[in-house]
Parts: structure tokens; C-alpha cells; sequence
């Protein structure tokens, strides 16, 4: 039981020495931006155009909406094994 209480008593140092290390063992920030900078540039890029993309291009009517739907659920049915095929598929050559 001694160690433990003696470890508790210390807790402190411990979480210092530990922050302390971490602050001069990290890599400074601007060896990372300079590291991610054409990471950093591309996503930007990305996301400027689609808020551009977003703004300019024109709203959908309610119809092009609803046959978008349809067509989702008509190929999500077909994926999902609820389509109507004959039960004969094979092509007759006479």
C-alpha cells in the first residue's frame, strides 16, 4: 500500500514531466504547415467549388425530384432482389 499512496502524492510531477516532454518532443507548427501545406490547398480548393458549384447552379422542380426518387427505389429494389424477371432468362435461337 505504500507505493501507491507515495505514486498519488506525486501525481502532479508526474503530469508535468509528461506535458514537459510532449511540449519539446512535438514537432513546432510550422514544420507541420509546411509539411501539410498542398493538403491544406487542395481541400480548400475543393471546397470552393462546391459552395460554387452549390450557389450557381439552378434549383430542381418538384418533378425532376420525384423521378429521381422513383428511379433511387427502382434500383434499390433490383439490388435488394425484389425485381420481376421470367423465370426462363435464357435466349431462345430458333
Amino acid at each position: 500500500m505504500e507505493i501507491p499512496e507515495k505514486v498519488v502524492k506525486f501525481r502532479y510531477h508526474f503530469l508535468g514531466a509528461m506535458l514537459f516532454s510532449l511540449v519539446i518532443m512535438a514537432p513546432r507548427f510550422m514544420t507541420l504547415l509546411t509539411y501539410f501545406w498542398p493538403l491544406f490547398l487542395s481541400t480548400a480548393l475543393v471546397l470552393a467549388l462546391v459552395f460554387f458549384f452549390a450557389k450557381t447552379s439552378p434549383l430542381h422542380s418538384a418533378d425532376a425530384t420525384s423521378s429521381l426518387h422513383n428511379a433511387g427505389e427502382a434500383l434499390l429494389d433490383y439490388v435488394a432482389g425484389h425485381h420481376d424477371l421470367p423465370l426462363d432468362t435464357r435466349h431462345n435461337s430458333d
